[in-house]
């Protein structure tokens, strides 16, 4: 085969495991001039950039692409950005950011108790939103968009935490060997509280830890409290008395401590 030959089926191959490589975000905004701005900088960023202007086609871009994060506006066409996340979430753990114009708490507490990861509000830094995407695909890895387990070996990384089984490889938990679906931010937040029982971990080091910034208003430590709120709720028997996660009030988070009530050990 000639040099040259070779020369371009190798670049070719080259490119090809480049963009494999790369994580995959899908935009979804109605305005023309944000989608530019963000296809511009998240490709400079390294990022393969898929895009959507209204909800339906959301939709159908993400079960075709099957993107490794979704930034989501709120106010859109057709669908609007809390029903596409709702939908999401019905069949995916994606990670999802919302954008939006709408920087009310209730508005930030509604999308992020659909399961949202984060809330930025408009108008916003591209470089921020670069920083808090690099973040969550720091954390949940790609391949996020399906709920499918990672293949390892069973019984390592494996936790009890009262009656409720944390294989913290699968990132999974189950309770009598029904599993409970979390999202990856919320499995970390439970990692993170459970790291070191009864520790008492601030808001503000959550924040920091799982969403990557420190909280420049009372606003941003909400986020915090939603996604607590939303552990409770599906973890705890009684969300309204918490017994595995407290509340330490004006500080932060605590997970029961060894050896109390239902004790955190390794499972058999």
């Amino acid at each position: 085969m000639p040099l040259d030959e070779q020369q371009r089926q190798s670049d070719a191959s080259s490119v090809e495991a480049s963009s494999e490589q790369r994580a995959t975000v899908m935009v979804v905004d109605d305005e023309p001039a944000v989608r530019r701005v963000l296809v511009m900088r998240l490709q400079l960023a390294g990022y393969q950039v898929v895009c959507a202007e209204d909800g339906e086609e959301a939709l159908a871009l993400f079960h075709k692409e099957q993107p490794d994060l979704v930034v989501l506006d709120v106010m859109l066409p057709k669908l609007d950005g809390f029903a596409v996340c709702r939908r999401l979430r019905a069949e995916s753990c994606v990670p999802i950011i919302f954008l939006s114009a709408l920087d009310a708490i209730a508005e930030r507490v509604a999308g992020l108790d659909l399961g949202a990861d984060d809330y930025l509000p408009k108008p916003f830094s591209p470089k921020e939103l670069e920083a808090r995407i690099a973040t969550i695909l720091r954390r949940v890895g790609r391949g996020s968009a399906t709920n499918e387990p990672r293949d390892v070996p069973a019984g390592q990384g494996v936790l009890r935490v009262g009656d409720l089984v944390v294989d913290t490889n699968r990132r999974q938990v189950t309770r009598d060997g029904e599993r409970i679906g979390l999202t990856y931010t919320e499995f970390s937040l439970l990692e993170l509280l459970f790291r070191e029982p009864g520790r008492v971990v601030p808001r503000a080091e959550i924040l920091e830890q799982l969403w990557g910034y420190p909280p420049r208003r009372a606003a941003d430590l909400r986020v915090v409290d939603v996604y607590v709120a939303r552990l409770r709720g599906k973890l705890e028997p009684d969300p309204r008395n918490p017994e595995l996660i407290l509340t330490v009030r004006g500080t932060g988070y605590a997970s029961q401590r060894m050896g109390e009530n239902a004790p955190m050990a390794a499972a058999s």
